[in-house]
């Protein structure tokens, strides 16, 4: 005899299969909220900022008394870039992405500029000529040149499908392609091939995005592995980590040292951590961990737990930035969008990967954790234009127009600088409605005598159409 489930009834709720349903569906729904992409990229962003304020602080404190005398002296530095990108970062959260279109051009010819000067008059430290001087500021040219490359990328394929000119290969590549690679030899004279393949990334990100041919995307992966291995095969200390990365153990005084280290500090932490601040590599055991070692002090002092903490806030990062892609309307923001989780979420896990020992050591920072302004105010600016995407969602819109002028607008208001923002504001809104114009043809006949040039979008115009003229009689 057939049975039949009833669901049992818990505080007017049922639930069945040990599943509390309506509780269920109902996270569920909160996720398709106007601004669940806002929130979700605000809060992940947020709180990865917060949590590498700390570990800069624990990783940096003997080093700092070691140079300065004061344990505070590197951490202040990095709260320093913090409060400078943090005001960044919501201005640019609250302007259209017109502007962003506008920047693209010109902040690309600066990092090119940039780049220049330091390959022939930069800084070199450790063997690699990465850093320029600029009024007594030391700063790394390439950090923002991966925001720069995103913006003007996309901005770049935006137009272009707009005019309908990406059926073409041609027009997926040219220039799109030439200018990744003069940002990524600029970058490479500098010695730097993990922020060359960030770049070679975010091109890919931006090909695949747009729609490119399959066997197009898969020569373009080739051609970038094929540098990659080029690259690495002339020079003999790269040679060296890719030899060595399988077994450190082989070479733990030399090429092997600093993944051993980032390996041991990882087993020790266990799955609770020894506790904040009770690092023991940090003593001068494990090279650089401030930068690209800071996820193995995190495993360390946090355990485990720490580390799919870190993990899970990139994800949800990576999330939101996806989900703000696939939900604007407007080819510009979806494709910014993309570069820009691509750009942040990728050279996460290349850091990521090269700390377990799942790839080669590369001097690449964990964005919005390690010790460094020259990539945190970018990064931070970068979360901004993701913030500012996220608003151009079509329902969160709407949610935004039913609440009022918000801060930025009454600021800009109060500033009389509102009459300048309308304009790029309405740019960016009818950015999708914009079709090239039909070109003038021969002259049609009329169907009421006479000939015409005028036409339509989609044929001539009709002669009743047409404005008449006053004759003088």
């Amino acid at each position: 005899m057939a049975t039949t489930t009833v669901p049992r009834v818990t505080q007017g709720r049922a639930v069945t299969g040990g599943r509390d349903r309506p509780v269920w569906h109902a996270w569920v729904r909160s996720l398709d909220r106007p601004l669940t992409s806002y929130y979700l990229v605000l809060g992940s962003g947020v709180i990865l900022i917060a949590l590498g304020l700390v570990m800069v602080l624990s990783s940096t404190m003997v080093n700092s008394i070691t140079e300065t005398g004061s344990a505070f002296s590197m951490f202040q530095k990095q709260a320093v870039s913090a409060s400078i990108g943090l005001p960044l970062m919501l201005v640019a959260s609250q302007l259209p992405p017109g502007v962003f279109r506008l920047v693209g051009y010109p902040a690309m010819i600066v990092s090119v500029a940039l780049l220049l000067i330091t390959a022939f008059q930069g800084t070199e430290v450790n063997g690699a000529v990465r850093w320029l001087e600029v009024g007594g500021v030391v700063m790394q040219p390439s950090e923002p040149a991966k925001l720069a490359f995103a913006l003007w990328g996309a901005n770049i394929l935006a137009r272009k499908d707009e005019l309908r000119e990406l059926t073409e290969w041609r027009h997926l590549l040219f220039p799109l392609l030439p200018g990744c690679g003069l940002l990524a030899l600029l970058v490479l004279i500098g010695s730097d091939l993990s922020t060359t393949l960030v770049l070679l990334l975010t091109f890919l990100g931006l090909v695949w995005v747009v729609g490119a041919p399959g066997r197009l995307f898969v020569a373009m992966i080739g051609l970038v592995l094929t540098l990659a291995v080029i690259v690495i095969a002339i020079e003999p200390y790269r040679l060296r980590r890719v030899t060595h990365f399988l077994d450190p153990s082989a070479d733990p005084t030399g090429a092997g040292f600093q993944s051993l280290h980032g390996l041991y500090a990882l087993g020790t932490g266990g799955i609770l951590g020894v506790g904040i601040g009770a690092s023991r590599e940090k003593w001068g055991f494990l090279p650089f961990a401030e930068t690209d070692f800071i996820f193995a002090i995190i495993g360390e002092e946090f355990g485990l737990i720490g580390t799919l903490l870190v993990l899970g806030l990139f994800g949800v990062l990576g999330y939101a930035g996806l989900r703000v892609a696939s939900r604007v309307t407007d080819p510009f923001a979806r494709l910014a969008a993309a570069a820009i989780v691509t750009w942040i979420i990728g050279q996460a896990m290349i850091n990521i990967a090269a700390v377990i020992g799942l790839l080669p050591v590369t001097g690449i920072p964990l964005p919005l954790v390690s010790y460094g302004g020259s990539s945190l105010i970018p990064t931070m600016i970068g979360l901004g234009v993701l913030l500012s995407l996220a608003r151009t969602e079509p329902q969160a819109q709407k949610a935004l127009a039913a609440r009022g002028p918000g801060w930025a607008q009454r600021a800009l208001s109060w500033l009389g600088l509102d009459k300048i923002a309308s304009p790029l504001r309405d740019r960016a809104a009818n950015t999708t409605s914009r079709r090239p114009v039909t070109a003038r043809g021969p002259r049609t006949p009329d169907p009421r005598g006479g000939t015409t040039t005028a036409k339509h979008r989609n044929g001539p115009v009709p002669a009743g159409d047409r404005p008449r003229r006053n004759r003088r009689r």
